[in-house]
C-alpha cells in the first residue's frame, strides 16, 4: 500500500503521538479546568504545555491566545463569522477552500460584501491584484496559505503589509502547511492563523485551533460557541477573556495530547529536513509524469513553489477511473474530484470534474514515488 492522501489526512501517525493519546487516556483523564483533583490538574497541565508549544512554534507571543478547536474549519468560522458585520468588505483568493467560501457566502446574504481575487492558472497570485481591491471598508484579507489542489503556495509575507496598510486584517489558512513550512506569525505580520491538526502537524483527527495574534481586540470577534468553560461558573453570561472566551465545553485533551506529541516530533526532525525531503520526492514526479502523452499536470510543476501536492488528469479517462484503478490494481490511495474546493477548480481549469489528486508525505519514500510513477504510466495504457 501507498498512501498518498496527506492533504486529507497524514498517515501513518509517528507512534509517539499514538501513544501520548493513550498515556493521555489513562493517566491524566481529567476534564481540565473542571476539578481540582489529581486527574483533572494533570490534563490541564497537558492543555497549557501545548498551548505554549504551539506559541513558539508559529512564534505567535501568548499562549493565552492560542484557541483550541475541532479543525481548520472551525477556526475559520470563528473568525468569518465572528468578525465580520454587514457593510464589512472582505477580500479573498480564488484558490480557497469551501471552509472559508462557504461561510462567506452565508454572511454575504447578510450584508457582508465578498471580493475573490483571480489567481493564475497555476495558482499564483499578483499582490498588486489583492491591493488594488482594498478599501476603508475592507476589515479581513484572507488567503489560503497553499492550495489543498495544486499545492501553490501564496506569498503571505507580501500579502500582510498590504492587507496593514489599508488598515484590514490578515487570516491566514495554513491547513496544507502547518508542520510543512515555517510559519512566523510576528515576523510576517499574520494577524489570524488558522490550523488543523490532522495534516502536516501529525496529530489526531479532531483538534486544530485558531492563533489570535497580539495586534487584534479580541472584543470584536463574538464567540461561534457559548457555553460551560470550568470558569466564572456563577454566571450565566460568556467570558470575555482568552482562551475561555472561544472554547465552551469540554475540550479534546486526547487530541491535544498528540497534537503536541506531533508538534515535537516534526520539531526533533526539523522542519527544514521534511520540507526538503517533500520538495524532493514532488520534484521526481514531476519530472517523470510531465513529458508523458495523456497526462496533464497542473499547479506551478516547481517543488520551490508548492507542497507536496501534485493534481492529475488523463486524457479518455474519468478522473474516478484511474483512481479506482490506482486503488484496486496498485493499492495506491490518492484522492479524486473536487476536493472540497470548487473554487480552486476553476481557477486551474480542472471544474467540474476536479483531478486526481496525489499527495505524498514524510514518510513517503522515493521508492513509493518510483511505484506510483510506473502505476500510473500502466493505468494510462488500460
Amino acid at each position: 500500500m501507498i498512501y498518498l492522501d496527506n492533504a486529507a489526512t497524514s498517515w501513518p501517525k509517528p507512534p509517539e503521538v499514538i501513544k501520548a493519546m493513550a498515556d493521555v487516556l489513562g493517566h491524566a483523564g481529567g476534564n481540565p479546568g473542571r476539578s481540582g483533583h489529581a486527574l483533572s490538574i494533570k490534563a490541564a497541565r497537558v492543555m497549557y504545555d501545548t498551548r505554549e508549544d504551539i506559541a513558539r512554534f508559529f512564534n505567535s507571543g501568548n499562549p493565552q491566545r492560542v484557541i483550541f478547536t475541532t479543525n481548520a474549519t472551525h477556526a475559520i468560522n470563528i473568525v468569518l463569522r465572528g468578525l465580520l458585520k454587514p457593510g464589512d468588505r472582505v477580500v479573498v483568493t480564488s484558490m480557497e477552500h469551501n471552509a472559508v467560501m462557504r461561510p462567506l457566502r452565508y454572511l454575504q446574504k447578510r450584508g457582508v460584501e465578498v471580493y475573490v481575487v483571480a489567481c493564475h492558472e497555476s495558482g499564483l497570485i499578483n499582490v498588486a491584484d489583492i491591493e488594488k481591491t482594498l478599501n476603508t471598508k475592507t476589515r479581513l484579507v484572507v488567503v489560503n496559505h497553499a492550495s489543498n489542489v495544486a499545492g501553490t503556495i501564496l506569498p503571505i509575507a507580501d500579502i500582510a503589509p498590504v492587507a496593514h496598510r489599508a488598515g484590514a486584517l490578515l487570516m491566514a489558512d495554513t491547513a496544507q502547511t502547518a508542520g510543512i513550512l515555517p510559519l512566523d506569525m510576528a515576523g510576517t505580520g499574520i494577524d489570524l492563523l488558522a490550523f488543523t491538526g490532522h495534516k502536516g502537524l501529525l496529530g489526531p483527527p479532531g483538534i486544530g485551533g485558531l492563533v489570535i495574534g497580539d495586534r487584534i481586540d479580541t472584543g470584536q470577534i463574538e464567540p461561534l460557541i457559548l457555553g460551560g468553560t470550568g470558569s466564572q461558573s456563577e454566571k450565566e453570561i460568556q467570558p470575555e477573556y482568552l482562551p475561555d472566551k472561544f472554547e465552551s465545553g469540554t475540550p479534546n485533551i486526547v487530541g491535544i495530547a498528540g497534537l503536541q506529541a506531533g508538534l515535537k516530533w516534526i520539531s526533533k526532525r526539523g522542519i527544514e529536513a521534511i520540507r526538503s525531503h517533500e520538495k524532493e520526492i514532488t520534484g521526481i514526479l514531476i519530472d517523470n509524469l510531465r513529458d508523458i502523452a495523456g497526462i496533464r499536470l497542473y499547479g506551478t510543476l516547481d517543488p520551490a513553489l508548492s507542497t507536496a501536492i501534485l493534481s492529475i488528469t488523463m486524457d479518455n479517462k474519468t478522473v474516478s477511473e484511474v483512481g479506482l484503478t490506482l486503488d484496486e490494481e496498485f493499492g495506491i490511495m490518492s484522492r479524486v474530484g473536487l476536493h472540497c474546493a470548487p473554487a480552486a477548480h476553476r481557477t486551474i481549469g480542472s471544474f467540474p470534474e476536479g483531478t486526481i489528486r496525489l499527495a505524498p508525505g514524510v514518510f513517503t519514500s522515493k521508492e513509493d514515488i518510483y511505484r506510483v510513477i510506473q502505476a500510473i504510466k500502466e493505468a494510462g495504457k488500460s
